[in-house]
């Protein structure tokens, strides 16, 4: 006896219909286009199915067939929608134009202005910013390391994001 054969003698209602026709349904995930992932898209409904504490439902089997049909196209939907941003993505990437000189110039002086600034906050607040924005650190991570609180932490990085925010104003005019 398999796992899902001791849990279908333990299960009632929806959740009992679900587990005795169990191939059925796989066979429907299968037939629709889900391949190896129906094993996954039954495990989804079963949870699904196990969370809820829906009352008696009058044509249980075709519910399931339904519901398994509507994970089906959630699944296809969110695997369109992310081929297309990944296209969308590569596309912007493939045509990179190469700023000019005189931007690239602007540019590193633009950087160069942000690093003055931050640095001006002091050396503790350069580097929680640092660490924070670049490095991925966790605020807590940062206020172990500089043996400081998370609060003087988060009181540094709005002092660094008011002074860029400060930058930027003069940049944009």
């Amino acid at each position: 006896m398999n796992r899902t054969d001791s849990k279908s003698e333990t299960a009632h209602g929806l959740e009992a219909v679900l587990l005795a026709n169990r191939a059925k349904l796989i066979g429907f995930l299968i037939a629709r286009g889900a391949g190896d992932g129906a094993e996954d898209v039954f495990q989804e409904l079963w949870v699904q199915i196990a969370g809820t504490h829906a009352g008696p439902v009058a044509n249980p089997l075709p519910y399931l067939f339904r519901a398994a049909n509507n994970l089906m196209l959630d699944r296809y939907r969110s695997a369109r929608a992310a081929k297309l941003r990944e296209k969308a993505w590569g596309e912007q990437d493939s045509g990179t134009v190469h700023p000019s000189v005189e931007r690239s110039l602007i540019s590193r002086e633009d950087l160069e202005r942000a690093d003055a600034a931050i640095n001006e906050l002091g050396d503790r607040a350069a580097t929680a910013f640092r660490k924070f924005r670049i490095d991925g650190m966790s605020q807590r991570d940062i206020a172990a390391l500089l043996g400081v609180s998370l609060s003087t932490v988060e009181a540094d990085l709005r002092k660094v994001y008011a002074a860029l925010a400060a930058l930027k104003g003069q940049i944009d005019e």
